[in-house]
């Protein structure tokens, strides 16, 4: 037997990422990478693994998803589940780019300053900008499964957003919304009806203006992921923590607010993995329960699932 935790590292890209590396290292783990990973690769490296120890140690290995697909890794971590057998059963952890970690944490963190204010997030009006990139298209499905009207918004004509709507409403068979945000008024049209505004643009890019906003008349949060300036939403600062926001109704939460949550909860779910004695299944629905843990929004029996 062997007291050793390990984190296998599979990526579909050139490199790991250092961030989840750090992480994983901080809560404990051994880790090993495996870069330019395939998909049909993962069968033979998730049984390669689980046979390398003793029965009594496979929940002390973790096959961690990386990558920037969340489609792709949810199959890949799928896979990897399909090819164990008791009891040869490791845990599985997938969190491309960080974007399973990044939308549970600032939907369960939206969820948390709703109720504060007497709400909830189930019925609310939930507009999604920068629903191309990974964090938000994942942000938008967390929202719809707790019951809120999603609307993703489309900010260019690649077509990536109505596409990426219809293969997230095919695959977890929830409603999402397509809306045009292209000019200001298209923009202006979504904002005058949503209860919330989820931000999840590249990093430095402006999404929406004051005078934007300023047409929200309903609006109760505007939270922004982008930490480097300028910020994503104008007037949302990125340590804005339940701000008002003055030129329009509503408070807004900043970068740094949803990043403190998402840190704590990519380091709890690596901790619970690490200390469990039977192999966890973490993907994005896992790491939403466990954000409302930590927001205070679920009881703290929440926890990720059995492989």
């Amino acid at each position: 037997m062997s007291d050793a935790r390990i984190l296998h590292f599979l990526t579909p890209l050139k490199h790991p990422s250092p961030f989840d590396v750090n992480v994983a290292v901080d809560a404990g783990f051994v880790v090993a990478g495996y870069t330019m990973v395939g998909f049909d690769e993962i069968t033979a490296l998730t049984q390669d693994a689980m046979f390398s120890r003793v029965p009594q140690d496979a929940a002390k290995m973790c096959l961690f998803i990386g990558g920037r697909d969340a489609l792709l890794a949810l199959d890949m971590a799928a896979t990897a589940k399909a090819a164990m057998f008791p009891p040869f059963v490791v845990s599985v952890f997938a969190d491309p780019a960080g974007a399973f970690t990044t939308a549970a944490a600032m939907v369960a963190y939206v969820e948390h300053h709703l109720r504060r204010q007497g709400g909830k997030l189930a019925g609310a009006k939930v507009a999604v900008f920068g629903a191309k990139g990974v964090v938000g298209g994942i942000a938008g499905v967390l929202a719809a499964a707790a019951g809120a009207d999603v609307t993703l918004v489309v900010h260019d004509h690649s077509g990536a957003v109505p596409a990426k709507g219809a293969a997230f409403e095919a695959r977890f068979k929830l409603r999402l919304r397509v809306a045009e945000g292209i000019t200001d008024a298209q923009k202006r049209a979504v904002l005058r009806d949503c209860d919330v505004v989820l931000a999840a643009g590249p990093v430095g890019v402006r999404i929406l203006s004051r005078a934007d906003l300023e047409h929200a008349e309903r609006l109760k949060i505007a939270a922004d992921l982008n930490a480097v300036p300028p910020s994503g939403i104008e007037g949302v600062d990125a340590k804005a923590d339940d701000v008002p926001l003055g030129f329009a109704p509503g408070i807004g939460i900043g970068a740094l607010a949803v990043g403190k949550v998402k840190f704590e909860l990519q380091h709890a779910l690596l901790r619970r993995i690490h200390s469990a004695e039977k192999a966890l299944f973490v993907i994005h629905r896992e790491a939403y329960q466990v954000a409302l843990e930590l927001v205070g929004q679920a009881p703290c029996a929440a926890a990720p699932g059995p492989v």
